[in-house]
């Protein structure tokens, strides 16, 4: 550029320029993630294994290695119009406390009623079942930002909708369970005694806080079972990242209009829809030789997938009433502790990103409870947003890159994800403001028990 362009604090596109195709990572991928498989005959998933679970063209996209490109029906993108494009903001106020040479820039996803980027997918899967003639369908939430934006889109598309809500969020977050209620949804505590494998799972761990894997098992029961109902997923699975690429596409598009390279790229991680979201058209760029960044993977302490996990098929289910997937995984059996960043308490990753992260092209860290809210105070003071615990890992791994910048004197331009508000997590901001919030992590012997029931799979 033969001029540089003043950097506005917050950076929109126009209408014009808004995505009208999803990007497929896959596409790029040397390597590309392993198959589903059918836990029953060890051999990959086909449509017609997946077709009592999933929608059909949902089924395509998650089957889809090769398509790079997929056109975002017009109906989805006149939606997306109501909240869509988000800011791309710079933090100029959190620059300037931090006192660093750093730029950081972050994609802000909470500017919509869900509170998060959820809702990008939700509309897309409820729009594809309305499309297939569907009654509804059935998924499962942790934090319950996925069940809140799955509940809108289905109220949109006059979808019924049952949601299984994991328990220690639906105690934690009674107002966001009313915002599913408010929109339609029926929203039960996972796990429940109104499933087999629900009351399975409760004789089992009597008492249990419950898990992403508990309610994934209950919501596919409920899907199976009824006539007219598929089940939907808001992370983890292929589809899901190939909507959310909306994120990371629209960040490029407006960092490109102003001449701006970020050397690193920072994302919560406990599924993989936000991190994949945000980082797939930055690491298309980087699996083509085109451009290289540093992507990071943030998690929990306390749920460490990535950084302590096993690269090994297992069943993304508690139940194992799912397929298997070969991914970071803690061992379907695992119950992480019930710590507040409900959205990050599932015990495996997305096959996409363990691949990815498995070849090398993007690493990991993990951090503990306290140290994100302390992050995540700084960020509110300053920057005006109170942010989702779960984007505040992200929030806490950005400022540390950007005092590392103040010791070395580096430049660097930092991304980072801000994956919606936390304004339904005042119970978790009160245990850390009132010093009752403690950093709970898992043991190698308590690691050990959910790597027992890892299959002994060798492919």
């Amino acid at each position: 550029m033969s001029e540089k362009k003043v950097i506005p604090y917050k950076i929109y596109l126009e209408e014009s320029e808004l995505p009208k195709t999803w990007y497929n990572v896959r596409a790029d991928m040397k390597n590309k993630p392993a198959p589903l498989l059918n836990p029953g005959t060890l051999q990959p998933m086909t449509a017609a294994d997946l077709a009592p679970v999933f929608c059909d063209e949902l089924i395509r996209q998650e089957l889809d290695n090769d398509t790079r490109e997929y056109p975002i029906p017009q109906e989805i993108q006149d939606f997306y119009k109501m909240y869509r494009p988000s800011p791309l903001v710079r933090a100029y106020c959190l620059e300037q406390k931090l006192q660093t040479p750093a730029k950081i820039y972050y994609k802000f996803e909470g500017n919509n009623t869900s509170g998060s980027h959820k809702l990008n997918s939700a509309i897309a899967q409820a729009y594809y079942a309305k499309k297939q003639g569907l009654k509804g369908v059935t998924t499962e939430t942790g934090a319950g930002q996925w069940g809140t934006a799955l509940s809108m889109a289905c109220s949109y598309f006059e979808l019924d909708c049952k949601v299984y809500m994991v328990k220690v969020s639906y105690e934690q977050k009674p107002f966001r369970r009313e915002v599913m209620r408010t929109y339609g949804a029926s929203v039960v505590p996972s796990p429940s005694d109104t499933t087999a494998v629900g009351r399975k799972i409760l004789e089992q761990f009597p008492g249990t806080t419950g898990s992403l894997g508990c309610a994934i098992s209950e919501a596919v029961e409920v899907a199976v079972s009824n006539p007219g109902y598929r089940y939907v997923l808001g992370s983890v699975l292929n589809q899901v990242l190939l909507h959310q690429s909306v994120i990371g596409v629209e960040a490029k598009i407006a960092m490109d209009k102003y001449g701006v390279k970020p050397d690193m790229i920072i994302g919560c991680a406990g599924g993989g829809s936000n991190l994949g979201g945000l980082i797939a058209p930055f690491m298309g760029e980087k699996l083509r030789g085109e451009a290289d960044y540093q992507i990071i993977a943030v998690e929990p302490a306390s749920c460490p997938s990535f950084t302590r996990g096993r690269f090994a098929y297992d069943f993304c289910d508690t139940g194992m009433v799912c397929p298997m997937a070969k991914m970071y995984t803690l061992g379907s059996g695992f119950i992480p502790a019930p710590n507040h960043a409900g959205g990050l308490r599932y015990h495996g990753m997305s096959s996409i990103l363990s691949q990815l992260y498995h070849d090398g092209y993007m690493e990991a860290r993990a951090v503990e409870q306290t140290k994100v809210f302390e992050a995540a105070e700084q960020f509110a003071r300053v920057e005006g947003i109170l942010p989702a615990p779960e984007s505040s890992h992200a929030i806490r791994v950005a400022i540390d890159e950007a005092l590392r910048c103040k010791e070395t004197g580096e430049e660097k331009t930092i991304l980072f994800g801000l994956t919606g508000t936390g304004y339904f997590d005042m119970v978790a901001y009160e245990k850390y403001h009132d010093g009752l919030m403690t950093d709970y992590i898992p043991t190698d012997a308590d690691l050990e028990k959910g790597f027992a029931g890892i299959p002994k799979i060798d492919l």
